[in-house]
C-alpha cells in the first residue's frame, strides 16, 4: 500500500497543480492587466506548489483522521493557508508590488477553496493508488 499511496499523492499533486495554476494565471492576468505577468506568476508557482502540496498530502495521509466531509474541509483550509502565503510571496516578488501580491493571494482564497474541495471529493471517489475500499455515503 505504501508505494501505491505515493503514486496516488503524486497524481493528485499533478491534477491539482493543473487546476490551481490555470486559476492563478487567470486571476493574475485580470488583477495586473498583463497576460505576461499572469503567466510568470502561474508558471513560477508550479514547482513551489507541487512540492508544498505533495508534503501536505503526505502529512494528511499519516494523520489518523477518518475520511469524512469534515476531514476534507480541514484539509481544504490548511492547504489554502499554505497556498495563499506562497502565492502572495511569489506575486509580490514577480510584480515588485506587495499590494499586487496581496490582491492576487486574497482573491484566489475563495476560488481555490471551492476548486480544492471538489478536487478532494472527486479523488475520494477514485481508488487509484489505494487498496480496494468501500465508499461510505456521507
Amino acid at each position: 500500500m505504501a508505494t501505491a499511496s505515493y503514486k496516488r499523492h503524486l497524481a493528485k499533486t499533478i491534477t491539482w497543480r493543473l487546476v490551481g495554476s490555470i486559476d492563478t494565471f487567470l486571476l493574475s492576468w485580470v488583477i495586473t492587466g498583463s497576460p505576461l505577468t499572469g503567466m510568470k506568476i502561474g508558471v513560477s508557482e508550479v514547482v513551489t506548489k507541487m512540492v508544498l502540496y505533495y508534503l501536505h498530502e503526505r502529512v494528511w495521509f499519516n494523520i489518523g483522521m477518518p475520511d469524512s466531509r469534515k476531514r476534507h474541509m480541514i484539509k481544504t483550509v490548511t492547504w489554502r493557508i499554505i497556498g495563499t502565503l506562497d502565492t502572495i510571496l511569489l506575486s509580490w516578488f514577480i510584480s515588485g508590488n506587495p499590494l499586487t501580491g496581496l490582491k492576487i493571494g486574497f482573491s484566489e482564497v475563495i476560488t481555490k477553496m471551492v476548486l480544492y474541495y471538489f478536487h478532494e471529493r472527486i479523488w475520494y471517489r477514485v481508488n487509484f493508488g489505494l487498496e480496494q475500499r468501500k465508499l461510505k455515503d456521507e
